[in-house]
Parts: structure tokens; sequence; C-alpha cells
């Protein structure tokens, strides 16, 4: 973090600068398999079949509606009830719970966001020196959320490539009096029913204080994107707590007796993480303007992070509280003292992204409907989707 103060004298106003920068980390969460050394030479082999109850499954999640689970996960020490509905392709919509708490959670296209407030994000998330950074907007999900890979560990497609590993000889066990096969990845552990067609009763993701969830299929799926199509739309500008900037000196531009507006520039270069520049790293300014404690106005914008790292971020305040400032200062000559306040930090999606997202949902959804119109897959018509899963079983 680097903060300071800068001040100069203009014909009308003077001006002072601060700037502060978020830091914080992400952990991406993949599944893969164990590797031979590279020394080894490795004989071709073949593949075994996956067992017939295992395809079985797999069928019997594509072919579906989508998933829905409900457990419980350990956040930063704390109990959190979590409630998810996950889409066939692994796009999601839910909630997680601490008490009178609530963050709503959503992912596409691979990547989970969270929009929860700042006590939420202080002592759940651990964000401590700048929730308010995060709080009220949407935000790449943070590694403080173990074994939340939603679209990686949760989504019916995920799930099924996972199947096709399964053993002919994978261990059983009851999952409240269901017997059920179980099937270990690096990831999670999928529990599915022996008796055909397989259902998928509880999932185990990977990891110490990661969740426990009970599985049972979307009954509605029309309710599930109505909800997830909104929480999508709403990700332009969503930050990404996994990069860090260092910024330079703010400067004011062509704010000496301007009514029309007030530009901040900053300079910033990308600290973390070090090497290679991200896929799709972007840089977001936020700034704003007061006098002697008033607000004069707000700006923000971002750009992409290019290979060399270091970019210069400007926005410019247009507000009708800027331009009634300084023509009462034209109209009263004197000394009017104005600062800027701005901070720079990742973003997670630009938005001109924002339709391509909603694309891919709108996509989905129409595949989907079309599909329940037509097949009954995975249903759960004996009791209405708002119903809570059975509790997950003990470990």
């Amino acid at each position: 973090m680097w903060a300071g103060t800068r001040k100069g004298r203009l014909a009308i106003v003077a001006g002072a600068a601060a700037v502060t920068v978020i830091v914080g980390a992400v952990v991406a969460v993949a599944l893969s398999g164990d590797e031979e050394p590279a020394d080894r030479p490795v004989s071709p082999t073949r593949a075994a079949a996956p067992p017939a109850w295992s395809a079985a499954a797999g069928r019997w999640l594509r072919s579906g509606t989508g998933m829905r689970y409900d457990g419980t996960m350990t956040v930063g020490g704390r109990p959190v009830q979590a409630h998810l509905r996950v889409t066939p392709a692994g796009s999601a919509t839910g909630t997680l719970t601490a008490g009178v708490l609530r963050a709503d959670v959503v992912a596409v296209d691979g990547v989970t966001y969270l929009k929860a407030g700042p006590v939420f994000w202080r002592d759940y998330i651990g964000e401590t020196r700048h929730p308010d950074y995060y709080a009220g907007r949407w935000s790449k999900a943070p590694a403080s959320l173990p074994g939340f890979d939603i679209p990686g560990v949760l989504g019916p497609k995920a799930i099924t490539e996972a199947l096709t590993r399964a053993s002919a000889k994978a261990p059983t066990e009851d999952v409240n009096g269901v017997p059920a096969y179980r099937v270990e990845t690096a990831g999670a552990g999928y529990l599915l029913s022996k008796a055909a067609p397989h259902r998928l009763l509880s999932v185990r993701p990977a990891g110490r204080h990661a969740p426990r969830f009970a599985a049972a299929p979307v009954v509605a799926p029309g309710t599930l994107f109505a909800e997830l199509r909104p929480r999508v739309a709403g990700l332009g500008g969503a930050a990404d707590p996994g990069l860090r900037f260092q910024p330079g000196r703010l400067t004011f531009h062509n704010c000496d007796r301007n009514t029309n507006g007030c530009t901040v520039s900053v300079p910033a270069t990308l600290s973390s993480p070090s090497g290679k520049v991200p896929s799709g790293a972007r840089a977001a300014l936020r700034a704003s303007i007061t006098s002697q404690g008033r607000p004069l106005g707000a700006c923000r914008t971002s750009e992409p992070v290019t290979a060399g790292q270091s970019l210069t971020l400007r926005c410019t305040v247009t507000s009708g509280l800027w331009r009634r400032w300084v023509r009462r200062a034209l109209d009263n000559p004197g000394s009017y003292p104005y600062e800027a306040t701005a901070h720079v930090i990742g973003e997670a999606v630009g938005v001109k992204d924002v339709p391509k997202l909603l694309s891919l949902v709108d996509r989905e959804r129409r595949a989907v409907l079309r599909a329940k119109s037509r097949t009954p897959g995975p249903t759960g018509a004996s009791r209405p989707d708002a119903a809570r899963s059975a509790p997950p079983p003990s470990p």
C-alpha cells in the first residue's frame, strides 16, 4: 500500500491527492491427476472403460436441469450455511448465510463471484484493511472460501467427467440410509446411489474446512435462470482481489476554472502476481473529489494490463456538484481547496465482457428448458425446488 498527498495552487483552487491500493490473493482450484516423472518412460496403456453405473449416472446428470446443493462450510473459523443451484454447464446462483449476514453467489464461465457487506468481508473473508473496496459489489471469490470452485467441483459437466475415471471396485457407504458408491477425485468426493438411475446424493469438496453438500435435482430450472441472469448482468466492474498494484503519483488535469469536469490520473504497475501478466487481467481506478469534507463527485475507469505490467488510469468527475462548486468559485474569487482520493484494484470483469457472459446464460437456458419439455431427466417432483435437501452425511 502507498499513500501520500500533494498540494499546489491553481488560479482559484489548490489541490491535494492521496492514493491507496488494496492487496489480496486468489487461488484457483483445478482438478488434476498424478503425472509420471519426466525421466521415466511411459508405456502406452488403454484406459479401462468406466463401470456401467457411472456411465448411467453421467447420462442422468447431463440430461437434467441442474443440481441443488445445501451444506455447511467453515469460513474464517466460523460456520456458514451454503445454498446453491448449479446448471448442467456449471453456472450457479445461491447464497451464503452466517446468522443475520448474507452473501450472494454467482458463477459463470468457470469463475465464481461473491457479493456481501463490509462485515462479511471483514469477519469471514478476512479483508480487514479495506473491506469497503469490495462491500456491496461483485468480486471474484477469494481463496479464503475453501473448496469453493463451484463450476469445477459442483457442476454436473465436471462431475460427469470425473465419473469417467470411476473404478469398477469403487468403495460404498450409506448416505442417510441409502447405499451409495463413493468416487474420489483430487477436488472432491462424490456419493451416488447404487440403485438406478444412480442419483448424486452428496459432494464432499477436498480440504480440511471444505463444505459437505447434500445434493438434489433442480425441479424448476426457470426460477434458477431467473435469478442467475440478473446477477450475471451486474458483473461489469467486478473486482479481482488476486491482482495487486503499486500506484504512482496522482495528478489533476484540466481542473482549473473548468465547469465541465476534473480529470484524475494515476499510473500503476502490477506488483502481484509477479512474472507473466495473467490472461484477462485488468486494473480499475476509483476516484472521488472533495472540498473540505464536502463531496464534489466521483469517477471510475478500468483498462487491461499489458505485458509491460504498467499503465496510466484516468477518469473525469463531471457531476453537477463539481460544476456548481466551480461556478461559485468563479463568482467569488478566493481560495478553494479540494482533494482527490483514489484506489487502484484488480478487475475481474470488464463492462464490455458482460454481453458475452449473458449470451452463455441465455443459450444454456434455452437448451435446458427445451430439454425439460421433452425428457424427464433428473427430477425431484416429490418436493418443491425451494425445499432444502437432506442434511449431508457426517464425516
